[in-house]
């Protein structure tokens, strides 16, 4: 299991990676500026899609970042 410190680096890490670093900001500036309820907005997210789309997307995804 990882730590609070541990999950917060790999989290910026990811960020970074997907959006660099102007857009990183704008992120955490928006997420400070407007709050809101993850539980909601992660079931809203894909209110539309079934676990296996959602589970089959994912494994693609990640196989799209192995070959990178």
């Amino acid at each position: 299991m990882l730590t609070e410190t541990e999950i917060k680096m790999k989290g910026f890490e990811a960020l970074y990676e997907a959006l660099g670093d102007l857009d990183v900001e704008k992120f955490i500036s928006l997420l400070i500026r407007d709050p809101f309820d993850y539980t909601k907005w992660s079931k809203d997210l894909w209110h539309d899609k079934t676990l296996t789309q959602i589970s089959k997307e994912a494994m693609e995804y990640q196989k799209h970042l192995e070959k990178k």
